[in-house]
C-alpha cells in the first residue's frame, strides 16, 4: 500500500476523533502516520501493517491515558440544561404551591411546585430542584 493511502486513513481517523473527542482514533491515526512513514521506506505491506498495529497499541497504552486525564483536569465542570438552572434565583408570577404555579426563570415563563408553604407572587424564590417541567421552588 502507498503511503499516500496510510495519510488518507490518517486523516479519516482524525476526523472521526474530532467527532468522538475519546482519543482513540487520534491514536490510530498516529499508527496510520507511522505506516505511512513505513510505506515511503518500504513496499512490504506487512510491514507496514505491522508498524500501525506497534505504534497504535503503544499511543493506545501510554499517550491516551495521559492526554485524557489532562483534558478532563483542564476542562472546568460546567453544569449544563436543567444542572444549570439549579440554584438559581427566579420571581414568581403566581402563587407557587404544592399544587403547581409560575416563575420567571432565566427570562422564560415555568411551572413551578414548592414542599412547603405557598409562595406569593413577586417573591424571589431559588430553583431546588428541576422535576420535567416543573421547577421545584423554595423561598429565597
Amino acid at each position: 500500500m502507498s503511503w499516500m493511502a496510510w495519510l488518507i486513513i490518517a486523516i479519516v481517523l482524525g476526523i472521526i476523533e474530532i467527532l468522538t473527542v475519546d482519543f482513540t482514533f487520534l491514536m490510530l491515526a498516529g499508527g496510520a502516520l507511522a505506516a505511512a512513514g513505513a510505506a515511503g521506506l518500504t513496499e512490504n505491506l506487512a510491514i507496514q501493517v505491522l508498524v500501525f498495529a506497534a505504534v497504535s497499541v503503544l499511543l493506545l497504552f501510554t499517550v491516551r491515558p495521559w492526554a485524557r486525564n489532562h483534558l478532563q483536569r483542564s476542562t472546568p465542570d460546567t453544569a449544563t440544561n436543567a444542572s444549570a438552572l439549579l440554584g438559581m434565583p427566579a420571581e414568581a408570577l403566581s402563587d407557587v404551591t404544592a399544587r403547581g404555579g409560575r416563575i420567571k426563570l432565566d427570562g422564560e415563563v415555568w411551572s413551578a411546585r414548592t414542599y412547603g408553604a405557598v409562595i406569593p407572587a413577586g417573591s424571589i424564590v431559588i430553583v431546588q430542584k428541576i422535576d420535567g417541567a416543573h421547577a421545584i421552588v423554595h423561598p429565597r
